[in-house]
């Protein structure tokens, strides 16, 4: 296998944006020049691999040039069959990836699979986007209903500790992994602080890092349709109407790929501002 850094967007809670997280680190990390290669193993909805047979698709029709990730789909069969065969074809995949690619990002699905599980024990880097709120942070951690104070991590926040154990064990190094508080709402300022002390309490138990995620803002749902992200904007690529948001937006994303280690994006990110 080669040395491709592997990057797992996880969360078991479905609607926390792991698909935008995962789209636009990829899209980031093609722009800056990076070999990327995406696995989808949510393999009922295919968010991620839809985006990008849009991308191609939007692509080829306007005459525009952007880079593309490799892929190495997944069929859909795949969702029913038995663990070893599910297993083996993920492993299979993932092989091919890592000796092809200098990243290989995972979409995860939002529930507990087995091959869910052996891709979060692969990863270098795993990135759990959350909904600020704490019906989001209840699949990492569980607070009293009374007093809300932290009682236990989850059972994701588990599967995601038992995996940094193994691997650690296995060859000295520890997983990375990142939360990231998404779609943060401008209100309810109590209730934000509220949930910024459990966040904060859970990480040191369970040792995650806390970074910023994607507001949820309006220019992400435009360009999803045609498979672009913000990091495409340019004066070729440009699907919409520029506004200050979409400054913004970059902003976002640079601080978002600066949180995760990953970075030399800026004069790319920059180049349609």
């Amino acid at each position: 296998m080669g040395q491709a850094s592997v990057i797992v967007v996880g969360n078991e809670k479905g609607g926390a944006g792991k698909s935008t997280i995962a789209i636009h680190l990829v899209t980031a990390l093609l722009h800056g020049g990076a070999r990327v290669a995406v696995l989808d193993l949510d393999l009922r909805q295919q968010s991620m691999g839809h985006f990008f047979a849009s991308r191609r698709a939007w692509l080829t029709a306007n005459k525009a040039d952007a880079p593309m990730p490799l892929e190495y789909p997944l069929s859909i069969e795949l969702a029913k069959a038995p663990d070893a065969e599910a297993l083996a074809r993920f492993q299979e995949a993932f092989e091919r990836a890592s000796e092809e690619a200098d990243f290989v990002v995972i979409d995860t699905p939002g529930g507990d699979t087995a091959v869910s599980r052996m891709a979060h024990g692969s990863a270098d880097l795993i990135v759990t986007p959350m909904n600020d709120s704490f019906v989001d942070f209840d699949m990492l951690g569980v607070v009293d209903p009374v007093s809300l104070e932290l009682k236990r991590p989850s059972l994701y926040s588990e599967t995601v500790w038992d995996s940094r154990k193994t691997r650690a064990a296995a060859n000295g190094r520890m997983i990375d992994w990142v939360v990231l508080r998404n779609r943060l709402a401008p209100t309810e300022a109590r209730n934000r602080r509220r949930l910024d002390q459990r966040v904060q309490a859970l990480s040191k138990r369970v040792g995650f890092r806390v970074g910023p995620g994607l507001r949820d803002r309006v220019i992400y749902r435009e360009l999803f349709p045609f498979g672009l992200t913000i990091a495409d904007l340019s004066p070729s690529i440009r699907p919409v109407a520029m506004s200050l948001q979409h400054v913004a937006a970059r902003q976002e994303l640079r601080a978002l790929m600066s949180s995760l280690g990953l970075t030399g994006l800026d004069t790319t990110l920059m180049a349609a501002e």
